[in-house]
């Protein structure tokens, strides 16, 4: 027998079954992580948009509140500002900020939108954005679903998704100065394809980044956090868009 060939192979084989072995390890390590932070991605947008709900409510009940910010043009405007500024500062900085003030930027972005959204109270009734909101949920979890258990690759609809909503935008604030109303209803029907679209497109995004999170530390808890936010904007825009529609105006 040829000891120097047969200690080749043993020397071979064991390096072998070391990297397989850690491969197994990080594979592991991965299936422990991933369902964790999935988890965390759809509770911190559910208590989130819960936050939101509570806020409108509550601010819509409040006759005081509701005239500091809709009578007050600088409270209002700053409120609009806050929340584009919260929105900012924690996808821009995440990788600056702690967990814990990535956290409260959330909440705190969940209840500025929510005092802005008590308008809604004002305009619809109470019954039709209910049964819109439970329209808005269904959609979204089935466009959620598609969008995670797909084989087919979503990147490009994505981009093509996005160019669509900055069109949606500029033509949103050319007819706020038209005032078309056709225009309008167009961009809401628009509106409600675009974030039905980006909703699974952002599923199978969160899905894939959580997937090469090294764990379910602090690191991997702000990937998750990001995806919150993103499926939270999803969510609140898709409802405002089935609202126009579909909303009955309070006469």
């Amino acid at each position: 027998m040829d000891l120097k060939k047969f200690g080749d192979y043993s020397s071979s084989d064991l390096n072998y079954g070391l990297s397989g072995s850690r491969s197994r390890e990080r594979e592991f390590e991965i299936s422990e992580a991933f369902p964790i932070l999935m988890r965390k991605v759809y509770t911190w947008m559910t208590l989130a948009l819960i936050i939101t709900g509570f806020t409108a409510y509550y601010v819509a009940t409040s006759p005081a509140l509701m005239g500091l910010i809709f009578a007050n043009k600088v409270v209002f405007w700053g409120l609009l500002i806050a929340e584009f500024a919260l929105v900012v500062g924690v996808t821009a900085a995440i990788n600056r900020l702690s967990l814990t003030m990535a956290t409260l930027m959330f909440v705190l972005y969940s209840v500025v939108n929510g005092a802005t959204l008590s308008s809604i109270c004002l305009i619809y009734s109470e019954s039709s954005i209910a049964s819109v909101f439970f329209i808005t949920a269904g959609t979204f979890a089935a466009m959620a679903a598609f969008g995670y258990f797909t084989k087919t690759d979503l990147s490009s609809l994505g981009k093509i998704l996005f160019m669509a909503l900055i069109g949606i935008i500029i033509a949103t604030v050319v007819n706020i100065f038209m005032q078309s109303s056709g225009l309008a209803m167009i961009l809401n029907y628009l509106g409600v394809l675009v974030f039905v679209g980006l909703t699974a497109y952002d599923s199978q995004k969160i899905k894939e980044m959580l997937l090469m999170a090294p764990d379910a530390g602090e690191v991997g808890q702000k990937m998750a956090l990001l995806g919150a936010l993103t499926l939270y904007l999803d969510f609140i825009n898709l409802f405002l868009y089935l609202l126009r529609l579909f909303g009955d105006r309070r006469s």
